[in-house]
């Protein structure tokens, strides 16, 4: 699997938070670097209640106080996907590997692909996962209110979730 979206996506990020030099020119009192080592993480199978077929999530990050966010590598299984559900401060999803869909509640089922960017506002009813035969990873960013990031509703039907 190909992670050079994955990888620009996180440079990206980085780069967007410091600018040349911050790290040498941080005011007194600042915090210093810090880096999580790939795979310092367990991987977790996505709970059968939340989720259909066969899911893998990959934690990046927490949520903390200096960033009120957490990060996760999802990967879903050709047909696996999430339940319905919404987050109180939404959720930015970057599609990293393979072919998604993803649906808000009323509304078509869409196609997402390789450097696509969802986002899934607060209190918006919605789910997302793999297209019927191709896997698909995204990196979800989701925000935290009061400690929680996510509210789980009933699962996605089969005859919701399109067969194409």
């Amino acid at each position: 699997m190909c992670h050079r979206p994955l990888r620009a996506a996180f440079c990206l990020a980085a780069l967007h938070g410091l600018s040349a030099g911050a790290v040498e020119n941080a005011p007194a009192g600042a915090q210093a670097q810090q880096i999580a080592r790939a795979g310092s993480q367990a991987s977790v199978a996505g709970p059968a209640e939340y989720f259909t077929g066969r899911v893998r999530i990959d934690p990046v990050w927490p949520a903390s106080d200096t960033l009120n966010a957490s990060g996760g590598l999802v990967t879903f299984e050709p047909g696996a996907r999430s339940a319905w559900h919404t987050h109180p401060a939404g959720q930015r999803l970057v599609v990293t590997s393979g072919v998604g869909l993803t649906q808000e509640w009323g509304k078509p089922v869409q196609e997402i692909r390789p450097g696509d960017v969802v986002w899934c506002p607060p209190g918006v009813k919605h789910w997302h996962g793999a297209a019927p035969g191709t896997a698909m990873t995204h990196l979800a960013v989701t925000g935290t209110v009061d400690g929680r990031n996510v509210e789980w509703l009933e699962k996605v039907s089969d005859a919701q979730y399109p067969q194409r």
